[in-house]
């Protein structure tokens, strides 16, 4: 009977068709000054324009099924802002220059691996929920700007609210007391969000060594009381 149970289990299991849903991204968006045109899938980015390079940049790992987009992406992409900037003029001309809806962005601090001091790294700066996309991030070591190591994502559409993700990186060696910080600055905030990220080096336990000292003591107790006993023994026979 058990065994009659087991197959039928079985043959349930490979007979269940199981459906994945997929969400695909384009992302065409403007203002006055600057523009961003990405791919993505389920909330990665596949790839992006850089309109400072002038190139379409894939941005899938390594470990991912390697794909292109077709040849004139890049000028697919020039030509979607022309269009995205003159719908962008025309609808403020329309509505005379309406409120543009704010929502204040959240950011944490974090690194990317286990710290250990001398060993390179990287810290991320995750920000979250901020409209109008539109934002600025800076970074700080011990209190001065840094610069290098530093990279900053395409911005993530929250297709649910319609607000937008980016993270923020800096590459670096920690080193004992050192304080990083990332700043975070955005129309919907009252004033710059700072968080901070000290690197700090756990001072060892003393648990095992009281352990093993006590274990050694009540050792060596032990035998000290079994030699006194076996010679006591010796002497009464």
């Amino acid at each position: 009977m058990t065994l009659t149970w087991i197959l039928l289990l079985l043959t349930g299991t490979i007979c269940t068709e199981t459906k994945i849903v997929h969400v695909d991204i384009a992302l065409t968006g403007c203002t006055d000054s600057d523009g961003e045109h990405m791919y993505g899938l389920d909330g990665e980015e596949m790839g992006h324009t850089d309109f400072t390079k002038g190139k379409f940049f894939m941005t899938l790992p390594k470990f991912a099924d390697q794909f292109t987009y077709g040849e004139g992406t890049y000028e697919l992409a020039v030509a979607q802002q022309q269009v995205c900037k003159q719908n962008l003029q025309t609808a403020i001309e329309a509505y005379k220059s309406p409120a543009v809806a704010e929502a204040p962005p959240m950011s944490s601090i974090y690194p990317r691996n286990e710290v250990k001091v001398g060993t390179a790294n990287t810290l991320i700066c995750l920000i979250t929920g901020f409209y109008p996309p539109r934002i600025t991030v800076q970074w700080t070591k011990n209190n001065k700007n840094e610069t290098q190591g530093v990279s900053t994502s395409q911005l993530r559409p929250n297709l649910q609210d319609g607000s937008y993700d980016q993270f923020s990186t800096l590459k670096f060696t920690p080193q004992e007391g050192d304080m990083y910080t990332c700043t975070v600055e955005h129309s919907a905030l009252e004033g710059p969000m700072t968080r901070e990220f000290d690197v700090e080096v756990p001072e060892p336990s003393l648990g095992p060594s009281v352990f093993c000292g006590v274990g050694l003591t009540l050792g060596l107790l032990g035998v000290a009381t079994g030699t006194f006993f076996l010679v006591k023994g010796n002497q009464c026979n």
